[in-house]
């Protein structure tokens, strides 16, 4: 895979596209109770003209505990079939904005928050990315794994993909 280094819109870009067309990611916090991280999969509601990922979260789950002892996160995405895959370390914040709540609200969300969108138990999480790597094929697994037999038997050195990393 060639390795690369994409600076700013592009990188902007390269993450949104990624994350936009992965949707879940793992979310990990870190526990003090613990060295290792907690994490669950969340799906993201934005991806904002910043590079940020807006997420919504309960107040009572431990992602939230978690956070408020500790803004550091990492996020990660992988899509095998395609063989894209991202990894995000970063901070967090925690906020009730309820105009961007109302903007996130969906038939699904009631299955979280049976009070409605006024739960107060309702939050908003923010992902402000620090440093982001990517790898991504550009074509899909069947694809890349010919490309990387072919590489394999005859010695050849062709190009299967990228990866790099995001500097936003």
């Amino acid at each position: 895979m060639a390795e690369k280094i994409i600076r700013d819109q592009e990188a902007l870009d390269k993450l949104k596209s990624i994350v936009d067309q992965i949707d879940i990611g793992t979310i990990c916090t870190f526990t003090p109770h613990s060295s290792y991280p907690h994490g669950v999969p969340m799906s993201r509601q934005e991806v904002d003209e910043d590079g940020n990922i807006w997420y919504i979260c309960s107040a009572e789950s431990e992602t939230h505990k978690n956070l408020e002892k500790n803004d550091k996160i990492s996020v990660f995405y992988a899509d095998p079939k395609n063989y894209t895959f991202l990894s995000i370390n970063g901070t967090a914040t925690l906020s009730r904005d309820q105009a961007r709540i109302d903007r996130y609200w969906s038939k699904m969300m009631e299955g979280w928050f049976d009070k409605g969108k006024e739960d107060p138990n309702i939050k908003l999480l923010k992902v402000i990315p620090d440093e982001a790597h990517y790898w991504d094929s550009g074509s899909n697994k069947i694809a890349t794994l010919f490309g990387m037999l072919k590489n394999a038997i005859t010695g050849s050195n062709e190009d299967i993909g990228e990866e790099g990393e995001l500097k936003l």
